[in-house]
């Protein structure tokens, strides 16, 4: 650690970092980063009693919903800020089944996801929001098109291209809509009720009919190969008072991200 600082989540010094905003939502943060660098490190050794607990509560949630599996997946370890939009993020390989302890309130041991998703804008500057279907870790929720970040095989590394690409891939398998590499920018990084941190990109505006024929076409691929698509809903909102229709829970970062794209410029 540079100058002998202590690793450890969110630390903030010898910047303050830069907060966009902290909206009226408890525990959820925009932060404006210009350059991501990520550094693999070990996931902290869980205790015998730990491990008990989490794999209990996998096992209790898979019993819950079978769709469940055990995937590999990307925890974050720490942040450090190296300038004033210069993040530093260490991160460590874990399966779905470490997030088991997130359900558990202020467990010691858990360590939160790390996860990208995209705002997709259409041409008068609403931005789609999807659904959660019910066979999904979060039946019912609302929230961006986007995902867990995934770990790079071992002889492969993990940088903020490498999960530009995951957005792109999670884009044309949960919407339809295809984009590319240069199309999406980093647009915010949020940190969540739950310390978890999300790297949100900005696509460019697309026209409403383009958006929701690709969406439907993709989901009426999914049922007629039988499959239940991930998402199966759609909805356009233009502020965040369009958010109170949905019914259903909503992502903690939802109605911020909504916020800060559609208010007025001043």
């Amino acid at each position: 650690m540079r100058n002998g600082a202590q690793k450890g989540f969110a630390v903030r010094s010898p910047y303050d970092g830069p907060v966009i905003e902290t909206p009226p939502f408890e525990g959820v943060d925009l932060f404006d980063v210009h350059r991501l660098r990520l550094e693999e490190t070990e996931a902290p050794q869980l205790s015998p009693a730990d491990k008990l607990t989490m794999d209990q509560a996998w096992d209790e949630a898979v019993r819950a919903n079978p769709a469940l599996f055990d995937g590999p997946a990307v925890a974050c370890v720490g942040t450090e800020w190296e300038g004033p939009h210069d993040l530093l993020l260490s991160w460590a390989r874990v399966t779905y089944r470490h997030y088991a302890l997130s359900g558990l309130p202020a467990h010691a041991a858990r360590l939160p996801p790390l996860f990208v998703n995209v705002v997709q804008p259409t041409d008068d500057g609403r931005v789609l929001t999807v659904r959660m279907s019910p066979l999904t870790a979060s039946p019912g929720r609302w929230q961006l098109p986007g995902g867990s970040a995934e770990p790079p095989e071992a002889h492969r590394t993990l940088d903020e291209a490498a999960l530009r690409r995951h957005a792109v891939r999670e884009m044309l398998e949960e919407t339809g809509v295809e984009t590319t590499l240069e199309d999406l920018r980093l647009w915010v990084v949020t940190r969540g009720e739950n310390r978890s941190i999300g790297l949100v990109y900005l696509a460019p505006p697309r026209p409403e009919r383009v958006i929701r024929e690709r969406f439907e076409a993709m989901t009426a691929a999914e049922h007629a190969l039988g499959h239940t698509p991930e998402l199966d809903r759609m909805a356009l909102v233009g502020s965040p008072t369009d958010l109170s229709p949905l019914a259903g829970p909503h992502v903690d970062y939802l109605e911020p991200i909504v916020r800060r794209y559609t208010r007025p410029s001043p």
